[in-house]
């Protein structure tokens, strides 16, 4: 069913629709996903004995039920599981502190499985101390047949939502690892990927593939960068299917939760995206909060929708919020003071707010014409040498004059920008990233404490420093001067 639903998806083009996806929105859903999977690893954690518990605020009412009933902790379980993630955290903390020296990460995962496996085996912990394990492991792989097609008008609406659910979560994969490692990411062929992915799984009523943020986060560090990683686990998850599943049989519960819950690390310390949040865009914050109740309060998919219906419900509130602000006296300086002064400086003037929404299609056209810029020969100049360059809605045109032989400047005005959220601030540091491979300048002008605050907060080593800002356009073309040029100050009643 999942198959159908995203290859349905595909044919009517619905990948477009993931620019609705901001970045605290889908943080916020991975983050409230990975506590619903804590929470159901507590009973083991704990050893307890507990009815099951789901549907709306059931993850409460877990541990509501694990408050009222603290004389059923299985104290041997909770030992065991507090030695376990101990072990877990801090063998992991040093493998990331250590791994570059080392050259080898410690399977600790492997060693814990094992050697606690062999001492519930010799020890015969399920008999002398009742501790939960395992149990028997189904070895090898089922004989594949065809899914019950009775039964699809009553998971229509499930399927549809896990495969939502799932293609959000790889394409937000895709987004950072396309930004780490500077590919273009076809969204539409992402979800058409994902459909043909799940054919052959539901002859062996395999779960819904998606991508995982803790893996993917690994493989960034071991340095991986193409598929073989991955067709090498396949082979190690089928060795241990066919010959090491009995071994697991002796595998403590507690241990196995323990190992599930330190390896879902990587989403939960998304918490500390709410600091950035705050300090970036507080709007963010508010959509990040909520998000994460829904999420949490009901399911994945709950969270998802509200988060972007809510996302959109908050851009469309500051649109009709926002003073546009605009600038007049532009070309009346800039004529004479970019032809005979400043020939390498390509002036863009930002009029609408810069967010999720547009972010993306911002950074293309930037790009494109940056390309274009560096390309192009003086048979495309206008009169008197100046460049004319169509920007898309809320960039008016900007002019310069091209000399390969010098560096060029990009000055970007922010006078005009109502707002940003913490996608436009992101936007404008990768612009400012990307155009340093063309050895183009960008230089800020006319942007307020806040922005000027999000972007270097943000920033960090790779960001704009505090000489990249400006109060006007003229004060940013004052400070590139051109082969040697005096410099003459003009006002518009010179121009």
């Amino acid at each position: 069913m999942l198959f159908l639903s995203q290859v349905s998806m595909f044919v009517l083009n619905l990948g477009c629709t993931t620019v609705l996806l901001s970045e605290p929105v889908v943080s916020a859903m991975t983050t409230g996903a990975a506590t619903h999977v804590v929470t159901s690893q507590v009973k083991y954690v704990l050893g307890m004995k507990m009815p099951y518990i789901s549907g709306p605020l059931g993850m409460f009412y877990i541990y509501a039920y694990v408050f009222k009933n603290l004389n059923l902790v299985h104290i041997g379980a909770l030992i065991l599981s507090i030695l376990s993630l101990i072990v877990l955290i801090l063998t992991k903390e040093l493998n990331e502190k250590f791994k570059s020296k080392i050259g080898f990460i410690i399977p600790i995962d492997l060693a814990l499985i094992i050697s606690t496996s062999l001492a519930c085996y010799f020890a015969d912990l399920p008999e002398t101390h009742g501790m939960d394990v395992v149990g028997r492991l189904p070895t090898g792989i089922p004989f594949p047949k065809a899914p019950p097609m009775d039964i699809l008008r009553h998971v229509v609406v499930e399927a549809f939502s896990v495969a939502l659910v799932g293609y959000a979560v790889s394409i937000f994969l895709a987004y950072n690892s396309s930004k780490k490692f500077k590919y273009p990411v076809c969204e539409n062929q992402e979800l058409f990927a994902h459909g043909l992915s799940n054919i052959i799984p539901s002859f062996f009523f395999c779960i819904p593939n998606s991508g995982a943020p803790v893996r993917t986060f690994l493989l960034y560090n071991i340095g991986s960068k193409t598929q073989v990683a991955s067709l090498i686990s396949c082979v190690l998850v089928l060795i241990v299917i066919y010959f090491v599943a009995p071994v697991l049989c002796w595998l403590p519960m507690c241990v196995l939760a323990c190992i599930v819950v330190v390896g879902l690390k990587g989403m939960l310390i998304q918490f500390r995206d709410l600091k950035k949040y705050w300090n970036v865009d507080r709007y963010d914050w508010v959509i990040w909060i909520c998000t994460y109740v829904v999420t949490i309060s009901f399911a994945a998919n709950m969270g998802l929708l509200f988060g972007v219906l809510f996302s959109i419900a908050v851009a469309l509130l500051r649109l009709t919020r926002a003073k546009i602000m605009h600038v007049t006296y532009m070309h009346e300086e800039l004529s004479a003071v970019t032809e005979d002064n400043f020939p390498e400086i390509k002036i863009i003037s930002i009029g609408t707010p810069l967010f999720f929404l547009n972010a993306k299609r911002f950074h293309k056209h930037i790009l494109e014409m940056a390309r274009k810029f560096v390309t192009r020969s003086g048979s495309c100049m206008h009169k008197n040498g100046a460049l004319l360059m169509s920007m898309p809605q809320g960039v008016h045109s900007g002019k310069f004059l091209e000399d390969s032989s010098s560096s060029m400047t990009l000055i970007m005005d922010c006078s005009g920008l109502p707002f940003l959220d913490y996608t436009g601030v992101i936007t404008l540091l990768q612009i400012s990233q990307d155009l340093r491979e063309y050895d183009i300048e960008v230089l800020f002008s006319g942007c307020s404490v806040s922005l000027v605050k999000a972007l270097m907060f943000c920033g960090s080593d790779n960001g704009p420093k505090q000489e990249n800002f400006f109060n006007t356009i003229l004060d940013a073309m004052k400070s590139k001067r051109c082969s040697g040029s005096s410099l003459e100050v003009l006002d518009s009643s010179d121009a």
